[in-house]
């Protein structure tokens, strides 16, 4: 054989021969399998390890804690999750921090943060038993044992145990996370200092995940599943098949979910067994809980304009603990113009819409990091804003000193489908009719409808309501074009009167800014698909469920033909309707497949609903002086 000079080079090299001299050899039988392989190289440029927290009561929790070499005095921030800890920091196989971590913890690795994630009792690598939202130690639970100790122990162990802390704790999350952060607020471990709990779960009756205003939301079902299989190993394998029809055939949720052998969890009849807002659920409200404690613990509450999963719970706090933060200094709210969790992705866009850069992490590096820097570093005081919002309309952040910051002007429905500012002035009994048919609800996205697709899932408060407003079950009410911008900071509020030829109903209302139709507003390439014009892009979008307009606690029958007075808030916002647009108010009574059907005939308990009990009904939403049914825009003057 020839060799080249470099090849027998290195044959004959000392290194060549050593390395060869320190394996042994093999034969073609030679097993392949090898035990173990540390896939963190010595060029790593952090150390990552592994350890139980032991708990108060003896479980213990899977911790990760990741740092980069070389950090030290640094201060922790931990995240409690269901959602696995070894993946969250293990995003990819890589020997840089950056890689490995979250997108959201790429500024904290780079500059001293010693970050930590940790699986919440039963689940992943846990010990324990995994409940739901675990409510606090009290009338719903005696144990002793909830999240907010669980956080106080993890953060008294990680503080004596890992090295090169300085003592100061932050805690951040979104969703599930979100909700172990405000409860890790709750009786605080003194080194808790900073917590940015980010569209939280608060209360999943009132408008969270699993209710809103009594309506059901019905993927509730798979996410129980996914969750509360195992030690969160479950899965939903119900195909691609189009969720409208999967669900309409199926009749009642309590029957969907006993064809699928989903009526075994009990966080599932939990939910079926508690249709109404009873102390099951008020008593879990962590809005509530945190009201009858005082806030020693700077909070940054966080939520996207769009949040298709948790609108309701980060606005909810802030209400709740406002009135404690005398300075104006120790509560912040945030609004971006985010999906869920959207603050710790990519924020350039959300479905259609397009901002003008990376607005999520222009919040976390200008805002949420200068946060945590001043009160787990010592960093300068970067005057957190009290309330800093993403106009939408007009894209740019603004800072204001109180939530809502616009005043309340009733926007009212009016005779030929108009909207206007004035008041309905006819004293007869003005109204419109639509029939809505239990058999053809309206979608709450263009079919077909897979609502574990998340490309579909993550957007659908921003779709275009064009495939609705054509429906003869819809209501539209428009206003004429806009001769100046009407800007709305805050919550808008339904005020409605309606009543309906069955014994209950549901009550969809939609805020909408339609786009010119000439309009070239968005355009990228200039075809068809890329252009807003005509747009009926979603404000706001929400349901009441009619039994209970007389008390979430007390369920009753409505009187067939009785005008009611329902009254319920949109999600909070901070949009610019600009000059040559519309508004527009849509009304119909489902939104389906997402919520459950309401039978439109009274009974005890929806989910148990019979095939007889599925009636049509006819609707009637009116607007004369004596019933003027409208929308409270929280209008900034111009």
């Amino acid at each position: 054989m020839i060799r080249t000079p470099l090849f027998a080079a290195l044959a004959l090299s000392p290194l060549w021969c050593s390395a060869a001299q320190t394996v042994a050899p093999v034969t073609p039988m030679t097993v392949d399998n090898v035990a173990t392989y540390d896939t963190i190289r010595p060029e790593a440029d952090f150390i990552k390890r592994v350890d139980m927290i032991p708990m108060r009561d003896g479980v213990k929790l899977y911790t990760v804690t990741v740092m980069k070499k070389g950090t030290k005095n640094a201060p922790i921030l931990l995240s409690r999750t269901p959602y696995d800890a070894k993946g969250n920091t293990n995003r990819a196989a890589s020997q840089s921090v950056t890689e490995i971590m979250q997108v959201m913890d790429a500024e904290f690795m780079e500059d001293n943060y010693i970050r930590v994630y940790q699986d919440i009792r039963g689940l992943h690598n846990s010990e324990g038993d995994y409940v739901t939202n675990r409510p606090l130690s009290g009338p719903l639970n005696n144990t002793g044992i909830d999240e907010s100790t669980d956080a106080y122990d993890t953060i008294d162990w990680l503080v004596k145990n890992i090295p090169d802390n300085n003592g100061k704790v932050g805690i951040v999350g979104s969703s599930y996370l979100g909700f172990t952060a405000l409860m890790a607020e709750i009786n605080p471990h003194p080194s808790l200092k900073a917590a940015v709990p980010q569209s939280p779960m608060v209360d999943g009756w009132m408008g969270d995940d699993w209710f809103h205003n009594g309506a059901f939301r019905n993927n509730s079902i798979s996410y129980a599943v996914s969750q509360s299989t195992a030690k969160a190993e479950g899965h939903v394998a119900m195909g691609m098949a189009d969720d409208y029809n999967r669900y309409l055939e199926a009749g009642s949720s309590a029957n969907f979910a006993k064809m699928w052998g989903f009526d075994q969890y009990p966080f599932v009849q939990k939910l079926m067994q508690n249709p109404a807002y009873t102390e099951f659920w008020s008593l879990q409200a962590v809005d509530k809980l945190m009201a009858e404690r005082p806030l020693t613990v700077p909070t940054m509450l966080v939520v996207g304009q769009w949040d298709q999963e948790d609108s309701y719970g980060a606005p909810a706090v802030y209400k709740a603990l406002e009135s404690q933060d005398k300075n104006n200094d120790l509560l912040s709210l945030v609004i971006g113009p985010w999906r869920h969790s959207g603050v710790n992705h990519y924020g350039f866009n959300l479905g259609a819409l397009n901002f003008t850069g990376d607005t999520a992490k222009e919040f976390r590096v200008n805002y949420m990091k200068p946060f945590f820097d001043h009160y787990l570093k010592g960093a300068p005081n970067p005057k957190t804003p009290p309330v800093l919002t993403y106009a939408t309309g007009a894209n740019q952040w603004q800072v204001t000193q109180t939530w809502p910051a616009g005043k309340n002007q009733k926007l009212y429905l009016q005779d030929n489908f108009g909207l206007s500012f004035n008041a309905p002035t006819k004293k007869t009994a003005a109204k419109d009719d639509y029939v809505s048919d239990p058999a053809k609800p309206v979608p709450f996205v263009p079919r077909p409808i897979n609502m574990e697709d998340g490309h579909q899932w993550k957007p659908w408060l921003v779709q275009d309501q064009r495939f609705a407003s054509s429906r003869p079950d819809v209501l539209v009410y428009q206003t004429d074009a806009l001769d100046k911008a009407v800007h709305i900071m805050g919550q808008p509020m339904v005020d409605l009167f309606a009543a309906t030829s069955g014994t209950d109903g549901d009550y969809v209302v939609k805020l909408i800014d339609v786009y010119p139709n000439t309009t070239n507003e968005g355009a990228v390439q200039g075809s068809m698909e890329d252009t807003l014009a005509g747009f009926e892009m979603p404000v706001g979008i929400e349901i009441f469920r009619g039994r209970y307009v007389h008390g979430f606690d007390k369920p009753q029958a409505l009187k067939s033909g009785k005008v009611e007075q329902y009254q319920f808030g949109l999600p909070h916002v901070n949009h610019v309707f600009l000059p040559g647009h519309k508004i527009m108010v849509q009304v119909q009574s489902s939104l389906f497949p997402l919520y459950d059907r309401n039978p439109q005939k009274y009974v005890d308990n929806i989910f148990y609903a019979k095939p007889t009990d599925y009636q049509k009904a006819t609707v009637s939403v009116y607007h004369s002086a004596a019933a003027p049914s409208s929308i409270s825009l929280p209008i900034v003057a111009n």
